[in-house]
């Protein structure tokens, strides 16, 4: 059995602006003025880090970052499930994804969940929204709201895994699939092989270089995508 640590944004959809939105609802109403600077885009960094990075972009003193920080993140899932229909028509599948994921899901030798740098109620409310949660074990997976630090999650979803199934997961039969290269350090820093996908804003030689074990257009080609899960 092979545990498959799914990315979400830009790997498996595309919310559009609706991420952003949230973060200037949030940020007003806990800072109390308009944000000027938003995290950057595509970068596949956790989301208490993004707030680190929009609260320190926006000139919050350091004395007080750690507690607004704290306070936004704990809003950002309730205020993001509030924004269902804005994804619903802003929002987009990205190529291949529901394919590879039905392909994925369908293998008996394959057991599929996220790792991801949302946190979990952002990630249930996108899955949900763009009807992909039923091909993942949402349960098992791992999120940013478990640990900012993006590698610790494979090994949290690993021992999920391990614990909901009895067998061990590991480095040699964990695979993520993601576009950033923030999926690949997660990959090798937190004990992974790495499927990197070009469908977001990193290139098919970043991924390369950055260490991806396989690299990809997009995901449409199942057949070839079951070969590198299974090969990797």
């Amino acid at each position: 059995m092979r545990l498959v640590l799914w990315d979400i944004d830009r790997t498996l959809l595309y919310v559009g602006e609706t991420d952003r939105r949230v973060y200037r609802e949030v940020f007003r109403d806990v800072v109390g003025r308009q944000a000027t600077a938003l995290p950057a885009r595509g970068t596949g960094v956790t989301m208490p880090l993004a707030v680190r990075e929009l609260l320190e972009a926006n000139g919050v003193p350091d004395a007080q970052v750690t507690d607004l920080a704290r306070r936004i993140v704990e809003q950002l899932p309730e205020r993001l499930a509030h924004h269902e229909d804005e994804l619903r028509t802003s929002g987009r599948l990205m190529p291949g994804a529901v394919e590879a994921l039905a392909a994925v899901r369908s293998d008996p030798h394959l057991l599929p969940t996220v790792v991801t740098g949302n946190l979990r109620g952002s990630a249930e409310t996108k899955l949900k929204v763009f009807g992909l949660d039923g091909y993942v074990e949402v349960g098992l997976g791992g999120y940013a709201s478990d640990d900012a630090h993006r590698p610790a999650l494979v090994d949290i979803a690993q021992r999920r895994a391990t614990a909901a199934y009895g067998h061990a997961f590991n480095r040699h039969n964990t695979v993520i699939i993601g576009d950033s290269l923030q999926d690949v350090s997660t990959g090798r820093e937190g004990g992974a092989r790495v499927i990197g996908v070009a469908s977001g804003t990193t290139s098919l030689d970043e991924l390369a270089r950055a260490g991806a074990d396989h690299v990809i257009h997009d995901l449409r080609d199942t057949h070839a995508l079951l070969a590198l899960v299974h090969g990797a």
